[in-house]
């Protein structure tokens, strides 16, 4: 056990280690300079500043050094929690992750839990109803769902509930109001993926002879598919809860830019516009973090669902 938990944290620091290191390479060979855009955001035209007004500028912002030194520099800070300080606002990368980090998380809780709800609901209804048209009705909802893009979802939704019947705020970030049409935009995608993963894994199970052996007990249909399907249903939608949560993170950067909420989403966007380098990498390494985070817990609450999984002797997924 000992030793499948710490290849689970070596993996986790892998995957940290390679989101920072993509995204430092991906913004260093983009074409446009940060120095310009820098610049031209504070109204300062660059073509009227002098060669070593414009060195001093990028001396200011440590983009005279060598791209292997600037990665070395951002990487030792970010080991030591220190990401730096954002080149367009001039102020450390942790005070604006931290400004923002609360609306984004209230945002993946409430539209997570939606989606968590709803997507079962579904999988079990559609286990569950024997009218054969029913059931093929239910089983393609989730495929209309995930199909459409998150932006059309939130404009429609903006369309119908405040500008058709004016019963909540296009846009912002203030009282429970502005939270509902950006949790339905991501729970209805999070939501129609984990429906489709819970029916097939419903289908699969309900097959299974134990469930046969249950139902000849004399239990009800829907004593059986509680208390002997549904938690061995739940194992592979577990196993895709990483990629959910991951989904929810960047669904967060079209959501929040739609609705014009202050959140890391939103920061995450501005931030690649403006090629803000420490801002950007924080917010990668914050999104990477949760997500190998919420894998190692789904990997530890394994044995809780199955308890096979804790007597086996090498327990390892692709």
């Amino acid at each position: 056990m000992t030793r499948y938990l710490l290849g689970r944290v070596a993996q986790a620091v892998g995957v940290l280690w390679a989101a920072f290191t993509v995204t430092f390479v991906v913004l260093y060979l983009l074409p446009s300079d940060p120095v310009q855009l820098q610049l031209g955001a504070a109204g300062i035209e660059t073509d009227k500043l002098t060669p070593q007004e414009l060195a001093a500028a990028k001396a200011q912002w440590g983009l005279d050094r060598p791209a292997v030194e600037q990665y070395w520099h951002y990487l030792t800070g970010a080991l030591h929690g220190d990401f730096g300080t954002s080149f367009a606002q001039g102020v450390p990368v942790s005070t604006l992750i931290a400004d923002r980090i609360g609306a984004t998380f209230t945002l993946s809780l409430v539209s997570g839990a939606l989606a968590l709800v709803t997507g079962t609901a579904l999988a079990y209804l559609a286990a569950y109803v024997r009218w054969r048209p029913l059931r093929l009705l239910l089983s393609r909802l989730p495929s209309v769902g995930a199909s459409f893009p998150q932006f059309f979802v939130a404009l429609l939704l903006i369309q119908l509930f405040s500008f058709t019947l004016a019963w909540l705020p296009a846009t912002g970030d203030q009282g429970w109001q502005t939270l509902v049409m950006p949790a339905l935009t991501i729970a209805l995608l999070t939501g129609s993926m984990l429906a489709q993963v819970l029916m097939r894994s419903f289908d699969d199970t309900l097959r299974q002879p134990y469930v046969t052996t249950a139902r000849a007990t004399g239990l009800s249909r829907s004593a059986v598919q509680l208390r002997h399907a549904f938690r061995n249903a739940a194992l592979p939608a577990m196993t895709i809860l990483g990629v959910l949560v991951a989904q929810t993170v960047t669904s967060a950067i079209v959501v929040e830019t739609v609705f014009t909420r202050n959140g890391v989403g939103r920061l995450a966007q501005e931030s690649v516009l403006s090629q803000d380098v420490p801002v950007v990498l924080g917010v990668v390494t914050l999104a990477a973090a949760v997500f190998v985070v919420v894998n190692l817990v789904v990997d530890l609450l394994y044995p809780l669902l199955d308890p096979r999984i804790a007597h086996t002797p090498k327990v390892s997924r692709a």
